[in-house]
């Protein structure tokens, strides 16, 4: 059925229940996994400080230290979880990419036949509703997709 699933994390809760969701669905049909966690592009500008912009260059550098220290974190654990179950896993940190981007892309290059990931990520009241990487994702391919809320 399924022989290579993308699996994408942010490292919430919700995002853990579909990693945990893929390890099982793929422990069971015996399949590979590719792990994806995603930092989105460095925020240029904050519209609620006039000085944003001077200060990006000071803080570009922090920004991208803390998108991999919490990549790693995130994809470790996901690595560990797959290895006790017996899963074949990669994981694979993308920086300067939209998630659905990022997710769209790397199924595709990785010849995956299912991508699972959470209804929506860390976004606050909007949680309440289908994510906005969700419904791209959900848009735009043609690999079937397991949402898991």
């Amino acid at each position: 059925m399924y022989a290579h699933l993308l699996v994408a994390t942010d490292g919430s809760e919700l995002a853990e229940i579909g990693v945990k969701h893929g390890l099982s669905l793929a422990s069971r049909l015996k399949a590979k996994i590719v792990f994806l966690n995603v930092t989105e592009p460095f925020p240029l500008f904050d519209w609620r400080d006039p000085m944003s912009g001077y200060s990006a260059g000071e803080n570009f550098r922090a920004y991208l230290e803390e998108g991999r220290r919490l990549a790693g974190q995130i994809l470790d654990r996901c690595k560990a979880s797959a290895l006790d179950l017996g899963v074949d896993a990669k994981v694979v940190h993308l920086e300067n990419k939209r998630p659905a981007q990022a997710i769209l892309e790397l199924s595709k290059a990785e010849g995956c036949d299912l991508i699972v990931m959470a209804s929506h990520g860390r976004q606050g009241m909007r949680k309440l509703l289908l994510g906005s990487q969700t419904a791209e994702v959900l848009s735009y391919t043609d690999i079937p997709v397991l949402v898991v809320r």
